[in-house]
């Protein structure tokens, strides 16, 4: 439901249901005049073959009534792809691709930017380059960027809020802070019989942040005891311990757990 919902926000497609506001704005002639403020770029960036960059830029310069020939360079410059204007699009890298969509999309000095799965086709060093580029363009030219991606661990480097979506629905919304705290460094015990300990934590160690996951595993938050404390009382009760790790949650698994139901508190 990704890309459907950004299509629906930048107006490439129309709801049959629901309400849609954009800088406070819900009737359909307000959006239209409200998505003149935002730039887009959603799946793959529209671009004509046999244009060079140069030119296809101030294509889209001129289609949106943009002054300034100026525009169309500066806009090359800052995503790094000034050195390809005079190279037709059909020849360019995917990778150039991506960032000659952004050109577009950044046209007329957006405040607010929707960018579905810019990473595709980059390679590491274009990954940092690209996440760079966002950072400069939140923080000093002060544009709200929408992002959408699958490369999750990316996410966590660059996004301040969080919004998990499965089959069309919204399943969560967090601030980063709070998801790195969720995501803390945790110890995961694995036992014979999760539920009888799980009785046994809460009064050994009354207060204790834990988790029960779907496989049964016991997840302990943020917890400053020794993992032994933990092997230790499943011994003294005849529980056998099949597996006691410390980790660090991931964002890949916080999704998982979060699309099936989340993890149950102890």
């Amino acid at each position: 439901g990704k890309s459907t919902l950004l299509k629906l926000l930048a107006g490439h497609i129309f709801a049959t249901s629901g309400e849609i506001r954009l800088f406070n704005a819900h009737a359909e002639k307000e959006l239209a005049v409200a998505r003149r403020r935002m730039g887009a770029m959603v799946e793959s960036p529209g671009l004509i073959p046999g244009m060079t960059a140069g030119q296809l830029l101030e294509y889209y310069r001129i289609q949106k009534g943009i002054p300034g020939r100026g525009k169309t360079e500066e806009m090359l410059k800052l995503t790094g792809i000034w050195e390809k204007s005079k190279c037709r699009c059909k020849n360019l890298s995917m990778g150039q691709k991506q960032r000659l969509g952004l050109a577009v999309a950044l046209l007329g000095e957006p405040e607010a930017l929707i960018l579905d799965e810019p990473l595709n086709g980059l390679d590491p060093s274009g990954i940092i380059e690209l996440r760079t580029l966002l950072k400069r363009l939140n923080q000093e030219k002060n544009i709200t960027i929408l992002l959408s991606s699958h490369i999750l661990p990316e996410l966590e480097q660059t996004a301040t809020e969080f919004g998990f979506l499965s089959r069309g629905r919204l399943l969560e919304e967090i601030s980063a802070r709070e998801l790195s705290e969720k995501c803390a460094d945790c110890l995961e015990v694995e036992v014979s019989e999760p539920e009888k300990y799980a009785a046994l934590l809460d009064g050994a160690f009354p207060g204790e942040r834990c988790q029960v996951l779907p496989d049964g595993t016991l997840r302990m938050l943020c917890s400053e005891r020794e993992p032994e404390e933990y092997g230790r009382l499943a011994m003294e009760h005849g529980i056998a311990v099949k597996r006691l790790e410390k980790r660090h949650g991931s964002l890949e698994e916080y999704y998982i757990n979060l699309k099936n139901g989340g993890a149950q508190v102890c």
